[in-house]
């Protein structure tokens, strides 16, 4: 990416003799994560050797990288690395640098039209939104099953069915439902006392 004349300097970070790095725009020492962090968020910085002023940039991002991978981040796939590695004694080799950075700014443009084309292309395969909904209406239902057989669950605190609130009966059969509400309440007694006995 070419630069502007209107971007800030780059922070300068120095390495030492004894491998610590010091961020002189924040005046404190900094680890290869800190600068990985600094990648990622955008900050420009540049690494030169506290005693030469040798700008050692280079050297320590490749550093970064390494330690990602042997931490098991693997990124670089084996054949890309065998290729790069023999880039080093080619002809052409000075074209490398230039096609891969232009290559990954390419990749850093189109990584969110990537990402939505990965989404729509897997996303039939792990359809977590679609099992969320369904699992929700499902809930739903099971609920509702539930309340029906037990009436009496909206009324007792803490249940956490939500049964729906009846419908108010007409006026002549109102002493019956309270009969029939009496003899479920009992049944349900006789549950809850079975429940406990066993």
């Amino acid at each position: 990416m070419a630069k502007n004349e209107n971007d800030p300097a780059p922070v300068v970070v120095r390495k030492y003799a004894n491998r610590r790095l010091y961020d002189t725009a924040s005046s404190r020492y900094v680890t290869l994560d800190d600068l990985c962090a600094m990648v990622k968020a955008g900050v420009d910085f540049v690494v030169r050797d506290a005693k030469s002023g040798e700008d050692i940039t280079r050297s320590v991002l490749a550093q970064i990288i390494l330690e990602r991978e042997a931490k098991g981040e693997n990124l670089l796939p084996i054949g890309f690395l065998r290729q790069l590695i023999g880039c080093y004694d080619d002809n052409l080799r000075a074209l490398v640098p230039s096609y891969l950075e232009a290559a990954m700014n390419g990749f850093a443009d189109n990584q969110d039209r990537m990402r939505r084309n990965m989404e729509a292309a897997f996303g039939e395969f792990f359809p977590t939104g679609a099992m969320r909904d369904a699992s929700e209406k499902n809930m739903a239902m099971f609920r509702q099953a539930a309340a029906m057989f037990d009436p009496f669950a909206a009324a007792r605190p803490g249940d956490a069915r939500a049964a729906p609130e009846p419908s108010p009966a007409p006026e002549p059969e109102a002493r019956e439902i309270d009969e029939l509400r009496a003899q479920l309440a009992k049944m349900q007694e006789r549950i809850e006392a079975l429940d406990r006995s066993e």
